[in-house]
């Protein structure tokens, strides 16, 4: 089997001018304040699969923060990570680079790999909580819309914000009172989806969109909640609905049909599948995967459409012929129908999220639309831009958040949703002033 080339990096060198807004900046209908932000990983800039200080500085909230102290807005506290650690993740691990690494077919290329041997386990649980100055941005990674009312949610990346053992994070959004912000924003909802989709639909059920109680069971009843209590007293706000996450370069940085045969391996390959009905030919064929339901073998190829993880061992797809004689488990993919319910629930999720904009008098910014648009590939001050892993310039090397890049442009969709609301006219940030992927020097 010939060599799968899963990381084709491009460098681009960006000698652009910055974009001229051309407008005097102004508040419009907003009060100049504090801006509060709630999330999940992209709002705390959580990226290339860890927490770290450069992430955060160039989070989704601190560049809407940025922008918004040009027309009058005070100060954003984030719960910072130490300015030089290596990251963490919730299992430990420390923050992914680009580097080089020698795979089992001894050949060595570009490849994220991990900083460090360890996460900043030191960082991750040392409380950062100060009494004097509460938080400003609550993007939390791995924060479902129901863990808010979880007053014994086990997050570590909560935990070391937290005033009180025993605060749920809703608590926390009462205590900081409606005086200390004026303003605020919330892109939640991706992780009750994610765990769910990045399991190959194997586990972590997806967060059902109508409840019972009156919060913390259903999307619905939690969010509005939520958004009950960020808008009190006359606080103005901005939400967003939820993309394709079965978009993202995760689930299609492997194309279904990466099985690429020589003559040898396409021989061996027939010999196996071709009782069974299955054949294949030189170059580029479907992967196999099991399926139960599929025939008597439960196995059968990839179909169109269909997502290979990029959590797929790839020196067992390259040495010991996964994906080929022995068949992708389920954890590892994503078949049309599983994609279908993910795209379900977003859709669900989505009409929610704009009923309850309506219901408190919110902007809407429709990330699903910008999403596509770059999916698609665009253009920003004469840099070609895209979905693409590695190269594509918008998602870093965990093919699920943005880039600080990727963060300041669709920051912009935030301001351009805010300044049609609120008759504002807030600068939109330089896209090229944050980072892509960084290369080896």
């Amino acid at each position: 089997m010939k060599q799968l080339f899963l990381f084709i990096v491009i460098i681009l060198s960006f000698g652009c001018k910055p974009k001229i807004e051309g407008i005097n900046p102004s508040s419009g209908e907003l009060t100049p304040g504090k801006i509060i932000c709630i999330g999940d990983n992209q709002m705390s800039g959580f990226a290339d699969d860890a927490l770290y200080y450069k992430g955060q500085m160039q989070s989704l909230g601190n560049i809407l923060a940025q922008q918004l102290q040009l027309v009058g807005f005070g100060d954003f506290n984030q719960p910072l990570m130490p300015v030089n650690s290596v990251g963490v993740n919730k299992d430990g691990l420390s923050r992914l680079e680009l580097s080089y690494k020698t795979d089992c077919q001894n050949t060595t290329s570009l490849s994220p790999v991990r900083i460090a041997s360890s996460g900043d386990l030191n960082a991750l649980n040392t409380s950062v909580f100060n009494p004097s100055e509460s938080f400003k941005n609550w993007g939390i990674p791995g924060l479902k819309v129901t863990d808010v009312f979880d007053s014994n949610y086990s997050n570590s990346f909560y935990s070391r914000m937290q005033s009180n053992t025993g605060a749920a994070v809703i608590d926390e959004l009462s205590n900081i009172g409606a005086n200390d912000y004026t303003f605020f924003a919330v892109f939640i909802g991706l992780e009750d989806l994610l765990p769910h989709a990045k399991s190959g639909a194997t586990s972590n059920d997806m967060t059902p969109t109508f409840g019972t109680a009156p919060a913390g069971d259903g999307f619905e009843n939690s969010l509005s909640v939520i958004l009950s209590t960020l808008s009190v007293n006359g606080a103005k706000g901005i939400i967003s609905t939820i993309p394709d996450i079965t978009k993202l370069p995760y689930f299609t940085a492997i194309p279904e049909n990466g099985l690429d045969l020589d003559s040898a391996n396409l021989e061996t390959l027939n010999n196996v599948y071709n009782p069974i009905g299955f054949s294949f030919e030189l170059g580029a064929n479907n992967f196999m995967i099991e399926d139960p339901d599929a025939n008597v073998f439960g196995v059968r190829p990839m179909q169109a459409g269909e997502r290979l993880l990029l959590s797929v061992p790839l020196d067992s797809v390259k040495c010991h012929k996964m994906g080929s004689v022995f068949p992708f488990r389920d954890e590892f993919i994503l078949t049309l129908d599983e994609i279908s319910e993910i795209q379900i629930r977003i859709n669900e999720y989505n009409t929610v999220i704009r009923s309850l904009a309506e219901e408190y008098d919110l902007a809407v910014v429709e990330t699903k639309e910008w999403y596509e648009s770059v999916n698609n590939g665009i253009t920003y001050n004469g840099s070609p831009l895209n979905f693409s892993f590695v190269s594509g310039g918008t998602f870093s090397l965990d093919g699920i958040n943005l880039t600080g890049r990727g963060n300041a442009l669709l920051c912009n969709e935030f301001i351009k949703a805010i300044n049609k609301k609120y008759n504002a006219q807030i600068p939109r940030a330089n896209a090229l002033d944050y980072d892509a992927v960084l290369f080896p020097q």
